[in-house]
């Protein structure tokens, strides 16, 4: 793409909700107030604003004993909310019993300015206050500003909107909207090597064997036992990854601890390393990295740090190891099919973006839930809708936008109740799922907005529940096609993940670590976005045995086999004669490619182009949903359910987990026979040649000797005539029993006899 181009598609991305509904919402933005006259009779002032537009307010926090407050709050009422020609905004003395009114300045709506974003801000002014009558105070003024906008105005993500305004304050912030940011993570690699000059933790006790404990936060490692006698200089070569988020707060702790007893392990030394620079290096390039020696202070038993002693220094006893950020990976904390992220940690290494992905959250419909939100997730970036509340059918006419890097990547957005904005009681509340959509960005054509409602569906061990339908809009726009393309020859994940792999197991559990790690970090801003959304929205338990998922891929597994089994059916009935003209047309283009071999390949790419080209009409109109029938929701049986969200490990009683046990055992028996029929077709295929059963592999191989001689003295037109032929012979020259060649391989023998 040209700059010109690029300069376009900047233009046209800059054009800001021109994919939702324009929502006109009046701002009030309560700066600060300065010489505020004094009520009580000690003369102090604990000063609050009250906004007042018909039969809705907004309320500042009340600052003690400050006649010059600051408040720096911006209130926005909805144009549904427009019920009143005057904007009375009343400062007030917080009293015990009631509040005294202090002054207020009264504005009327005809007089209030619009703007249209991107204006230049509105600059707030000095308003003397005004008693009950409207007579203007000696003392007294606050500074406001007041316009007309929309959503698309910068205070809107910042205001308390009108809708809130019975909520108690502790909740009202959670009904925001926000934007926040995944932690930068990186994996962390420790090797373990050898350890030198390790005494025990008790004198005159000779050395147990010793392991290296390794620990970073909430992550613990540990080495297998050096040398099995115990030994002061052991040895361990072992290899640990751990997930390290940006800014690297936690230190990395390495404990040699000997194995006194089963269970039991005294630590004998330790050293704590800052997981920073100069102390562990970025290894961005994949290169070598140098190994350490590290002295070890003394680590103090359980009874001697309850007795008050101090680490004293063992210069004697080192550990030697190898650190390092292996920022050359990309760290999943998201399952790779819905991965909406691939990019290495090392910034140096990330490709520029090839497209701007932006996202309309319009509205919603016949919701279950009446105080709901949104969030959406593409790569480290999070948004969240304000609550729309005590409503079954929100708008919230949000637009939100992130740089694309991948197009195979995924869109995730979910629909949640809010019970934190209740405050009390109900604010320890999870939040509850209503539903989630999912939108694969390489589904998208290029600068087309879809806008469709999505069904949200809930799944619950009482069943599957429609909970309501979600309003989007989506836009892929290209802003570098021939990068964009090139995207599909290269690999999904940073070239680390293929040079230097991570094992399966060891991968699941890095994904572990780092989900709880993004769930926490998200769920120290404020407002938080709770654990319960985040875990919801990066399928913390999808890999929990469900018997629902097993049927479903199962039966996935299975409908593969049906385009194969549909060309056998053809090719059957082909050579059954069942229609004869399609035979004969068979016979007739069969016998054109035998004579003419160097059509055969072109012929099959024409074939495969035509396919598509016909296809082209039945393309799917709008970016798939979640398909119930696919996943096996609709018929799943209500035990089946119970058990999918049962807690791990399971909480139920010993009869019902020997009930599903059994039921488990037998689903399983049906599936390892599958397995193992195909299984045995294999290894029947590598006994051809193996000498297992000596009389049919000597009768292979000399029927493979006179093909040879056969094939090379007949030429190659007239071996695939013969052969064509004979497959597509009338019925009549048809014998009802198997084959030969299908009973010579039927025989063949498999390991199926060498199974305890």
């Amino acid at each position: 793409m040209g700059p010109r181009a690029a300069a376009a598609a900047a233009a046209k991305i800059a054009s800001t909700y021109d994919m939702v509904e324009p929502m006109t919402y009046l701002y009030v933005s309560v700066v600060k107030a300065r010489d505020l006259p004094t009520m009580d009779v000690t003369g102090a002032l604990d000063p609050f604003v009250e906004v007042k537009l018909g039969n809705f307010k907004g309320v500042t926090k009340h600052l003690e004993k400050n006649p010059n407050p600051v408040w720096r709050q911006i209130f926005a009422f909805s144009s549904e909310h427009l019920q009143s020609n005057q904007l009375e905004v009343v400062v007030k003395d917080k009293d015990m019993i009631k509040d005294d009114f202090v002054g207020r300045v009264l504005f009327d709506m005809t007089d209030v300015p619009a703007r249209v974003p991107p204006d230049s801000p509105l600059a707030p002014q000095w308003y003397r206050l005004a008693d009950r009558s409207g007579e203007k105070l000696r003392h007294g003024e606050i500074m406001l500003a007041v316009w007309k906008g929309t959503q698309a105005d910068e205070a809107f993500p910042e205001a308390w909107h009108s809708d809130a305004h019975s909520l108690p304050l502790e909740g009202l912030a959670s009904t925001r909207s926000k934007v926040y940011y995944s932690p930068k993570l990186a994996y962390l690699k420790v090797v373990a090597i050898a350890a030198q000059d390790v005494v025990p933790a008790e004198k005159g006790r000779a050395l147990a064997p010793t392991i290296a404990k390794i620990q970073l936060g909430g992550q613990v490692r540990r080495t297998r036992p050096g040398q099995p006698g115990g030994s002061a200089n052991p040895v361990w070569n072992e290899e640990f990854m751990f997930v390290a988020a940006e800014p690297f707060d936690e230190p990395l702790v390495v404990t040699v601890e000997e194995r006194v007893a089963a269970g039991r392990d005294e630590p004998v030394g330790r050293v704590i390393v800052p997981v920073a620079a100069p102390y562990v290096p970025r290894n961005d390039l994949a290169k070598a990295v140098d190994s350490k020696w590290f002295n070890l202070s003394r680590a103090l038993t359980a009874d001697e740090a309850a007795a008050g002693k101090k680490d004293s220094k063992h210069f004697s006893s080192k550990i030697h190891l190898r650190l390092s950020l292996e920022t050359a990976y990309h760290v999943l904390d998201e399952s790779t099919h819905y991965a909406s992220d691939l990019q290495p940690s090392a910034k140096k290494l990330r490709k520029g973006a090839v497209g701007i992905l932006e996202l309309g959250v319009l509205s919603a419909r016949n919701l279950s839930k009446a105080n709901t939100y949104c969030v959406a997730k593409y790569g480290a970036k999070w948004v969240r809708t304000r609550t729309a509340l005590n409503t079954l059918a929100p708008r919230w006419n949000e637009q939100y936008t992130w740089e694309v890097f991948d197009p195979c990547t995924v869109l995730t957005v979910a629909v949640f109740d809010n019970t934190y904005c209740l405050g009390g009681e109900a604010a320890s509340k999870p939040d509850q799922r209503v539903g989630k959509v999912r939108v694969r960005l390489s589904t998208l054509e290029i600068d087309r907005v879809y806008t469709h409602l999505y069904p949200l569906m809930a799944l619950s061990p009482s069943g599957l529940k429609k909970t309501g339908e979600l309003h989007l809009a989506v836009r892929f726009t290209c802003t570098a096609w021939a990068n964009m393309l090139g995207m599909y020859g290269r690999p999904l994940l940073p070239k680390m993940h293929y040079t230097h792999p991570i094992s399966v197991l060891q991968l699941d559990y890095l994904r572990f670590q780092a989900m709880q790690m993004v769930a926490a970090r998200l769920g120290r801003a404020e407002p938080p976005l709770r654990r319960e959304v985040v875990e919801y929205m990066l399928d913390v338990d999808s890999h929990m045995f469900s018997l629902r998922r097993s049927k479903a891929n199962f039966y996935r597994v299975t409908s593969l086999f049906s385009g194969a089994v549909a060309v056998a059916r053809w090719m059957d009935g082909i050579c059954k004669w069942k229609n004869p003209l399609t035979t004969v047309l068979v016979h007739v283009l069969f016998l054109i490619l035998v004579c003419y071999p160097e059509l055969i390949l072109p012929t099959v790419f024409l074939y495969l182009f035509m396919i598509g080209a016909w296809n082209y009409r039945r393309r799917p109109r709008k970016p798939p949903h979640m398909d119930t029938v696919l996943s096996h929701a609709e018929l799943a049986h209500p035990d089946e359910l119970d058990e999918e969200f049962d807690t791990f490990p399971t909480s139920k009683p010993g009869d019902v987990v020997r009930m599903r046990y059994d039921r488990l055992r037998s689903v399983a028996g049906r599936v390892q026979t599958v397995v193992g029929d195909l299984a045995t077709q294999g290894e029947r295929a590598q006994s051809l040649l193996s000498w297992r059963d000596p009389r049919a592999t000597a009768i292979f191989v000399m029927l493979s000797l006179l093909a040879a001689v056969v094939l090379y003295v007949t030429p190659f037109q007239v071996v695939a005539v013969v052969a064509g032929l004979y497959l597509l012979r009338h019925p009549r020259f048809r014998s009802k029993q198997p084959s030969v060649p299908f009973n010579f391989y039927k025989r063949l023998p498999a390991k199926t006899d060498m199974l305890l």
